[in-house]
């Protein structure tokens, strides 16, 4: 395991306070990859005051290299994550270059912040740390973070695959140690549809106290979602017999999606639910005032400066939207 702290402003610049737990949201920070090559498969960012509409920071140029932090110098499918106690954030992504093949991956990578600028990482290699049971690995796609109410540790979710006969992408979960520098005991099992399951987001909702798991199915085009009271299966019951899962589509678009991402608006009142149309160029972003009706807000066209691939977003507050602009500039 590498471990590096990332210097990406001045050292007066880590020194600005963060926010506390309770301070106002005004705007949206958006995380993702650009496309299928190395100096893409980079970290970006891009800031919105409504939830859906971008503006690129750092001239749409990554704000983090991958060289510096992946054991294959390329990274994927960036999901970001404010901690419990509203000052720190957690990042985790897919170590992966693609033009190694689809079935290259053996990683990811963990990342920690207290101000969004400056990060510490590490970075896990499947095979080393866990040889006997996922030595074979072939993937370790679309890690995402969740903090788990009812064990009190923060969660790391992905989808795994070896290279084993009769295998295929199921969702496994590993707890979090807590400076958030490497995966405890073996991984465990979560969720799959029976075929191929890939890029989860979980979110909890406290309007019905449910867990909403969205993910995309390779039994069938789209994306799609399951629910739960909690995030893992109750004592004495099978692995993953806690989630009830919903036909319906989430998305709404009859072409080809990926990289769903879920996140509550600033108000409380609604969800911005946003997924990547991948073969079409555009990403679609609706919104749900539930997360059981989903209404087309708006087609993004990925063109220019601007050409997210699968991404997460969350709230941030006007300290820390000034502090990125001046760290990346929104030019």
């Amino acid at each position: 395991m590498r471990k590096l702290i990332l210097t990406l402003c001045a050292t007066a610049m880590a020194a600005v306070c963060t926010a506390q737990p309770n301070e106002k949201k005004v705007a949206y920070l958006f995380t993702y990859f650009t496309g299928n090559a190395p100096d893409k498969e980079q970290i970006c960012y891009a800031l919105s005051d409504d939830g859906y509409n971008y503006t690129p920071l750092n001239g749409g140029n990554p704000v983090i290299s991958s060289d510096t932090i992946a054991y294959t110098q390329c990274v994927r499918d960036p999901h970001i994550l404010r901690c419990e106690d509203g000052k720190t954030f957690y990042m985790v992504v897919t170590d992966m270059k693609s033009s190694l093949g689809w079935a290259s991956n053996r990683g990811m990578v963990l990342l920690k912040s207290t101000d969004l600028v400056n990060w510490q990482h590490s970075a896990i290699n499947f095979p080393t740390k866990y040889p006997k049971q996922w030595g074979n690995v072939t993937r370790v796609w679309a890690p995402e973070t969740i903090f788990d109410r009812n064990a009190g540790k923060y969660m790391v979710f992905y989808s795994l695959r070896t290279n084993d006969e009769d295998s295929f992408d199921r969702i496994y979960y590993s707890y979090v140690n807590d400076d958030f520098t490497d995966l405890e005991g073996e991984p465990q099992y979560l969720f799959d549809r029976g075929t191929a399951t890939i890029d989860g987001d979980i979110v909890y909702n406290p309007s019905d106290g449910l867990y909403h798991l969205f993910f995309k199915s390779e039994g069938g085009r789209g994306i799609f979602q399951a629910t739960s009271k909690t995030l893992t299966a109750e004592p004495g019951k099978p692995l993953g017999s806690q989630w009830t899962v919903h036909e319906a589509h989430v998305d709404q678009t009859e072409v080809q999606v990926e990289g769903v991402g879920v996140c509550q608006s600033i108000d409380g009142k609604s969800w911005i639910v946003m997924y990547d149309c991948y073969t079409s160029h555009y990403y679609q972003f609706c919104k749900s005032p539930d997360l059981k009706h989903f209404e087309v807000v708006q087609n993004t066209a990925t063109e220019g400066k601007f050409t997210p691939r699968h991404g997460t977003i969350i709230p941030i507050t006007q300290a820390e939207k000034d502090r990125l602009i001046a760290a990346f500039g929104n030019k």
